[in-house]
Formats: C-alpha cells, structure tokens, sequence
C-alpha cells in the first residue's frame, strides 16, 4: 500500500521504493525517533490533545518497540521508507488505532530534524570523549620527554633543537581547539525543532517548551521554516570533523617519517603495525597510513552536504535525506580514527638517541649562535652574516659549530669566547628556551599544567 497515497491512483513503483527509502541507514535514529515521539506524545496528553489513556498507551508501546529492537526481534521494512515510518507501522500493529494518533501536529519534517540533532548531541559528547583521552596521553607522554631533545623543522628541513614534549603539546593545542570547536557545534545543535509541523508550525495548542525539556534541549527553534530547512549545525559538525581529521593526518605523516629507517625516531609496538606479503623484513606503519587517507572521506562528506544545500529554496527538500549518510561517515570515520590512533601513540617506542643525533646535526644551533652574538652587542643583522659564514666554513671543513676552535670563532668574530661552547650544546640550546610556549622543560610543565586546568573546564 502506498504510504500517504490518498491522492493517489496508482502505487508506488518498486525501483522508486527503493530508491526513495532511507531506512538502510537512518534505522541507526531509533532510538532518538522513539525517545522523540515518547515526548511529542506526552506533551500531546499534557495539553489535550490526545487523553492521557491514549498518551499513556502510546509511550507504553513505544517502549516496548524499542526493547524490541535493541533484542535484534525487529525486522524494518524497506516499503515503510525511513525509520519514522516504521516505528509509526511498529506502534500501529501494536495498539492499534491510538497508534496512528502520534503523529498529531507533527510532520516528518520536524521529527527528522529533532532525531538528527539528537543523535548528534550524542555523537558530539562521545567524540569530545576521546579527544580528552588523546589529549590526556599526550600530556602523560609530554613528562615522560621534557628533556628529549629532537631537531624542530621548518620546510622539512633540520632548523631549531626542541624538545619531543614541546612537539607533542603542539598537537594537544590542535585537539583543544578541536574540543572547543565541538561544544560550539553542540549549543547550535541543541535547538528543538519539533513543533514546526512541515513548515508553517500547527494550529493545536502545542506546549514546545515542555518537549524540549522532556528531550533535554537548551532551546526551542524560533521560525518554522528554518527549523525544518536547518542543516547547519550537520555541516559544521562536518567542519569541525575535517579540522580533526587534517590534525590526525599531519599527526600521523610525522608518525610514518620518524618510523622510517632514514628517520629512526620511533618504533611502532606490533599491535599496531603489519607486515609485507613478499618482503618479510617490513614492519608498515598501516594504521597511521589509513588514518591519513581516510581523511579525505570526512572532507567528502563536508563538500557533499554544502554542495547538496547550496541549491534548495526553503523549506524542506527531498534533496536533504543525503544529510544523513554523509553525516553518518564522518561519525563513524572520525570515532573509528581515534579509537586506533590513541593506543597507538601510548605503545610507541621513542628512540632517544637517535633523535638527539638528528638534533646535532644540520646545524639546528646556528640560531643560538647568532643570539649569543647578539647577546655580546653584535646587531642581529651583522651576527646572522657571520654566523652564515661560520656554516659554510664548516662546511668545506667537514666540521660542526661545536668542533670549531676558539681560534676559528676569533677568525669570524672577536666577540666570540669561550662560553660559545656551553650555549651552542643542542640540550643547552633547548632549555633555554623559557619563553611561554617555549621548548624548555620548565615552560613545558607550565604548559601541562595550564592544559590539564583547562581540560577541567571544556
């Protein structure tokens, strides 16, 4: 039988069913669609619209239904076209007549809307969840390197020493920033929509306030149309989404270098490694790999939704059931990256030496040189020429800054004496660095510290 096909003569045809039907992937909205309709139902008994008996028998069924459901005893049927649909022919079949009562001053429009900000708030607390478990691992990573010297990079060039803790609380900066973002998207998708009917609201006495309350929302939408028309908050959710997902990816291309032979800064633990078909001696940085190439897809999903609404006119538009399944993917993508990503950062050996190695070489201390010039009076202009010179005499001498003798230093500039050594030492040049924000190890539990105060308060 054909759904709302009074008008209608013929029934639908079975290639347009299925292409019509959502059920596929919004019968994940149960929950949300019968947590809704329990309170559009009270709220209905609440003002009389319905009798309490008949509100009563409503929110019994439906709790039902959904234990039903959640026991894998319900099969959803794709002629019912989306999960509100079957719910309603659940609930129906269930209690009979009273069941088509439901839907009274409600419209699929404004149901979807308040089932997908719902299970988006969920979606929100759980991802702001692991996020704050991540950025947790990075700072009990953070002091356990305060004093683990690495080259800092600029054009993937060897540039300043710094420390691996300074490093890793670069990222934490991103996921706080992540997290922030997050609660900003959750305030703009905690509006209630429902009572907004298709469009133009309803002519029953409608107690909005008291459903948002029963729903747990912080507001009530304040025009109709756009309550129906709104997709907004989905499509900065999905911003937000490739935010976290663009970090996750710069992440894990450092990861995947430092865990080359040419690199050697860290091993990867086995659990979160795999091997070669052909070449045994491999061990392939795979999950650091697909973390980054999943990327792309959350940035997908973002084009998707802006490119699908970019065109309609208000209010509501078939067009807008692909909200779902791009808002779906970028869940489930951005959950399942961080679920492997944490545990793999946690089990991840730092090869110390080899990353101090890295930092003595390429001349990352030429800076210090050039402030320790400074320092003794010598324009920073005219200490970065001689200190530019330095380097190329080292290089045709095959030396480093620290193997230049104090006669060679006097050659360059008579300002330089004997405590150039103890400021050039790459552990020297590090510390040193006490500026907020800094490398030095001070600086860094300062940083931990205002971080952890911070976690406590988003």
């Amino acid at each position: 039988m054909k759904l709302w096909g009074g008008r209608f003569q013929k029934t639908t045809d079975r290639l347009v069913e299925d292409f019509h039907s959502s059920i596929s992937f919004d019968q994940r909205l149960y929950k949300q669609d019968i947590q809704g309709s329990i309170a559009h139902a009270t709220m209905l008994g609440k003002v009389g619209v319905i009798s309490p008996e008949e509100a009563r028998q409503i929110v019994q069924g439906l709790k039902e239904i959904l234990t039903e459901i959640e026991q894998g005893q319900v099969e959803f049927d794709v002629a019912a076209e989306d999960i509100h649909m079957n719910v309603e022919q659940l609930l129906t079949a269930k209690i009979g007549a009273v069941g088509k009562k439901l839907h009274t001053a409600r419209s699929r429009n404004d149901q979807v809307a308040v089932d997908i900000r719902m299970y988006l708030k969920d979606e929100i607390k759980v991802i702001r969840g692991q996020l704050r478990e991540l950025i947790e691992t990075l700072l009990t990573l953070a002091e356990q390197h305060l004093s683990t010297v690495m080259p800092g990079y600029t054009h993937m060039q060897r540039a300043q020493p710094i420390t691996l803790a300074h490093h890793l609380l670069a990222y934490v900066q991103m996921f706080l920033r992540d997290m922030e973002r997050l609660a900003d998207c959750y305030k703009r998708t905690d509006v209630m929509p429902l009572g907004s009917g298709a469009l133009a609201g309803t002519t029953f006495p409608l107690d909005r306030e008291y459903t948002a309350e029963l729903l747990g929302f912080a507001a009530v939408s304040d025009n109709s149309l756009d309550a129906v028309s709104d997709r907004d908050f989905a499509v900065e959710f999905c911003a937000a989404a490739a935010l976290i997902m663009m970090h996750l990816s710069r992440f894990c291309e450092e990861i995947i270098l430092w865990a080359t032979g040419e690199f050697a800064f860290i091993e990867l633990d086995d659990a979160y490694s795999t091997g070669s078909s052909i070449m045994p001696q491999k061990k392939n940085p795979d999950v650091a790999e697909l973390v980054r190439g999943k990327t792309g897809r959350v940035y997908g999903d973002l084009m998707g939704l802006l490119t699908m609404l970019k065109g309609l006119p208000l209010a509501y538009n078939k067009d807008m059931q692909e909200d779902k399944e791009a808002l779906f993917d970028a869940i489930d993508t951005v959950k399942g990256c961080l679920m492997v990503f944490r545990p793999m950062i946690a089990t991840m050996t730092v090869r110390k030496e080899n990353m101090a190695k890295a930092a003595r070489g390429g001349f990352t201390n030429a800076t210090d040189v050039a402030d320790y010039l400074a320092k003794k009076g010598v324009p920073f202009r005219e200490a970065h020429e001689i200190v530019g010179k330095a380097v190329f005499y080292c290089l045709q001498h095959n030396k480093t800054l620290e193997e230049l003798t104090m006669a060679e230093y006097k050659q360059l500039s008579p300002a330089f004496a004997d405590d150039i050594y103890d400021a050039i030492s790459v552990e020297y040049c590090a510390a040193a660095r006490k500026v907020r924000g800094g490398p030095a190890p001070e600086a860094v539990k300062q940083s931990i510290a205002r971080t952890r105060e911070m976690l406590q308060q988003i």
